[in-house]
């Protein structure tokens, strides 16, 4: 028996729709029956991505729109509530490339610079963008934020300093948004995924250690999947089913927690 669409009729916002989580969560939500609102900085990749789900059958616009602009970010939500009346789900997946933070580099090769990138554009970015959805959703009183973090939010990997503490600023950031909007029915959860090779951050990861340690690829994408308690890498996939489940009614009752889909990398 096929099952009901989860997201039939909601109205969601995904945030750097044109990276590999964004396009994989975008088309997700559009399969389980939302119509999507998708940004990012570069509208061909964006209009590509809505051509699929429009192909599919789904609904997608598409918008080029600065995630790290407070102004950009709320004159695009308020247009969005203006034409499609409400916002049901917000989800922003951009984040910058992992050479610019040190990605590998132990806390004393790090620079000062490198360590506050995450932080000044990353966590700034979910800031922005969720505090101008949580306006509209808490008048609306009803609606769900939904943020994304990695393993490193729990330390257990070397190289990780500068993403960690931004992971970890996220997760802290779920818990405290939650506190303030949930009262007006409004759910904020972050989901939590581990290394993941399809995306553009880990191929660049795998680049750099194949390089320092002169082994082959496959061996540094195998030692990745057997840093998780179930030995196999999560994928985009994976991280976007578990957001579509989480924008659902059937995850109601679920707000200011992390749902940990990390396959066991980082366990709380």
């Amino acid at each position: 028996m096929i099952s009901a669409q989860i997201l039939k009729g909601k109205h969601a916002v995904v945030f750097g729709a044109g990276g590999s989580f964004g396009s994989a969560v975008a088309r997700e939500f559009a399969a389980e029956g939302a119509e999507l609102f998708l940004s990012g900085r570069s509208k061909p990749g964006l209009e590509e991505i809505a051509e699929q789900i429009s192909a599919d059958g789904g609904r997608a616009h598409v918008a080029v729109v600065d995630a790290e602009d407070p102004a950009a970010v709320d004159a695009y939500v308020d247009g969005i509530v203006r034409e499609a009346g409400r916002i049901d789900v917000a989800f922003n997946l951009m984040g910058p490339r992992i050479h610019e933070y040190g990605g590998g580099k132990s806390a004393m090769e790090l620079t000062v610079e490198e360590f506050m990138v995450p932080l000044t554009r990353l966590v700034k970015s979910q800031f922005i963008t969720s505090r101008a959805a949580a306006r509209h959703m808490v008048e609306q009183r009803t609606g769900v934020i939904i943020f994304v973090t990695g393993s490193p939010a729990r330390p257990h990997t070397p190289g990780a300093t500068a993403i960690g503490a931004a992971f970890g600023a996220i997760e802290n950031l779920t818990r405290n948004l939650a506190q303030d909007v949930s009262p007006s029915g409004v759910r904020v959860v972050c989901v939590r995924t581990a290394a993941t090779a399809e995306t553009r951050t880990i191929r660049e990861l795998r680049t750099a250690m194949t390089a320092a340690l002169s082994v082959p690829d496959d061996r540094v994408t195998k030692a990745l999947a057997e840093m998780t308690l179930l030995k196999v890498s999560p994928t985009v996939a994976d991280l976007a089913r578990a957001a579509a489940f989480v924008a659902s009614d059937n995850a109601r009752m679920m707000t200011g927690t992390v749902l940990n889909t990390s396959a066991g990398a980082a366990m709380d």
